[in-house]
């Protein structure tokens, strides 16, 4: 890699970095965003059929563009019904979510932690309709590498200074944010339920950014986000599983569409917990195609996704966008086989 090419990669992550300081940053996203239910919306804690629930998801973006810098994205989730019965079949649940994102030659880093709980209210004389409100809390801390960074002033008379920038900035972040979300789920029949969402995260719009300026009071954006999602059997084993999700923040928007096929392998008897495979495709918004695939036995979910970019970076990108694994784990309830009480569509 030639001298050149890597002061232009390093400017680039330097105008990426210090856009926080004139608008409002964006938060992170997943393609396979059913493997993160607690950040995209705080009222999915414990929306599932067991004891307790674990996520994990590993995203790997921008590889070809930025090579060893790319943009890397760990989450992991634990969440669980915590006061059970608290009238009929109501329940209480909680849950922790943790992510850091990394990206750039300035390391550029996102460590987030955030807790959330939820009250699932059951309606019907089946018990078969739901509805969920979600309330979260985090502590965020934002870092960056000044010292992996260029500056244009640091260039004098054709000759690099490293050092003599004089820019006013803090290498590190800290702030809290609130988030609240709402959620229904029903079971029309036994081969059909849905379920739908709205999200509204940093509520509290906390201030972000690197520079020392006392007057410098960039706010996080809001985030708003809509869900909607099924599960629709064709047959005993088979399903299609669409979703889509839409979120805004400040002037971003992302809308993310899709279906996933859907097939029973083993005993369908207990459909949420049987040995099943899937294949979905996706698409998201003037920015890519993504192909979703995996397998689910005895309540482990494994999934693989893949980006294909088409945005104007397909240029750079030569159409390689961003890889993904997750791995989401429940818990069975024995007493939920008994009785044979499913949450509505707690995965779609």
């Amino acid at each position: 890699m030639t001298r050149k090419t890597k002061i232009s990669r390093a400017s680039l992550l330097a105008a990426l970095a210090l856009t926080a300081q004139t608008v409002q940053a964006q938060d992170v996203h997943f393609t396979q965003f059913n493997a993160s239910p607690l950040i995209v919306n705080p009222a999915f804690t414990g929306n599932f059929s067991g004891q307790w629930r674990a996520s994990a998801i590993y995203r790997d973006q921008w590889r070809s563009v930025v090579g060893a810098s790319a943009f890397k994205t760990y989450a992991v989730s634990f969440d669980a019904p915590i006061v059970t019965d608290l009238t009929l079949d109501d329940y209480l649940a909680g849950g922790i979510q943790l992510y850091n994102d990394r990206a750039g030659d300035g390391n550029l880093s996102n460590l987030s932690a955030l807790a959330s709980i939820a009250y699932h209210k059951f309606l019907g004389r089946d018990v078969n309709k739901v509805i969920s409100v979600g309330f979260q809390g985090g502590y965020t801390q934002k870092s960056i590498d000044l010292s992996r960074l260029y500056f244009g002033n640091e260039f004098t008379n054709g000759s690099f200074e490293p050092g003599t920038g004089g820019e006013a900035l803090n290498n590190k972040i800290n702030y809290f944010t609130i988030n609240a979300g709402i959620g229904w789920a029903h079971n029309v029949s036994d081969n059909f339920s849905y379920a739908i969402g709205l999200g509204a995260n940093n509520l509290n719009q906390p201030r972000e950014t690197f520079q020392r300026k006392a007057h410098s009071d960039v706010g996080l954006g809001m985030r708003y986000t809509a869900q909607a999602g099924a599960i629709a059997y064709v047959s005993e084993k088979f399903s299609l599983r669409p979703a889509v999700l839409y979120q805004t923040q400040s002037t971003a928007t992302e809308l993310v569409a899709g279906n996933e096929f859907h097939l029973i392998v083993g005993n369908s008897e207990f459909r949420n917990f049987s040995t099943a495979v899937f294949l979905g495709g996706w698409y998201r918004s003037s920015d890519a195609i993504m192909i979703t695939a995996g397998m689910e036995f005895k309540g482990a979910r494994i999934g693989l996704s893949y980006d294909y970019n088409t945005s104007d970076l397909k240029n750079a990108s030569n159409g390689n966008g961003g890889f993904e694994i997750s791995l989401t784990y429940i818990a069975p309830d024995p007493l939920e086989f008994a009785r044979k009480l499913i949450y509505p569509c707690s995965r779609f």
